[in-house]
């Protein structure tokens, strides 16, 4: 049995994966108040790689931070890198992978989805069925206190048969 040596790591290494990226926020977004994004890097063998956000395009280090690579039952690793931002109608984010199983880096864009508000029409709706739903309630319970009075009241007075 012949045994070789290499001092390169890397020469050793016959095929790579191809990192899956996924990019969300920590927190539901809302306009004006500080948040994280995450992006969330898996599938990486060999676990060498570079996690950049861009803010519109521009290269960002402040309030960057990954972890270190967290290794898989399959041998691959998974790393996340977060960044701290404040969201803005205006600003788009992208999270740029850079690994040797990709043949370009590989960007995964993310801007922010702002939940419209409900229009004052729909609240008064909303606010319409839900009083009605209660005075329907109200009209029925009455209604079988009453008859559920009336049953009990009725069997008292029969005599015996």
């Amino acid at each position: 049995v012949v045994i070789e040596h290499s001092s390169s790591p890397i020469s050793k290494i016959t095929h790579f994966r191809v990192p899956e990226v996924t990019v969300f926020s920590k927190s539901p977004v809302m306009l004006g108040q500080p948040n994280t994004l995450i992006c969330h890097v898996d599938n990486i063998f060999p676990p060498v790689i570079n996690i950049t956000w861009l803010k519109n395009g521009h290269a960002v280090t402040e309030g960057v931070s990954e972890t270190s690579f967290l290794p898989k039952d399959d041998h691959s690793f998974l790393r996340i890198g977060y960044l701290t931002f404040l969201p803005s109608d205006d600003d788009v984010y992208d999270c740029r992978v850079e690994h040797w199983g990709l043949d370009e880096p590989l960007l995964k864009h993310w801007e922010p989805e702002i939940p419209a508000p409900m229009s004052e029409l729909t609240e008064t709706v909303v606010c319409a069925l839900g009083l009605t739903v209660g005075f329907v309630g109200i009209v029925v319970g009455t209604i079988f206190i009453i008859q559920g009075l009336r049953s009990s009241g009725a069997s008292r007075h029969q005599g015996p048969l």
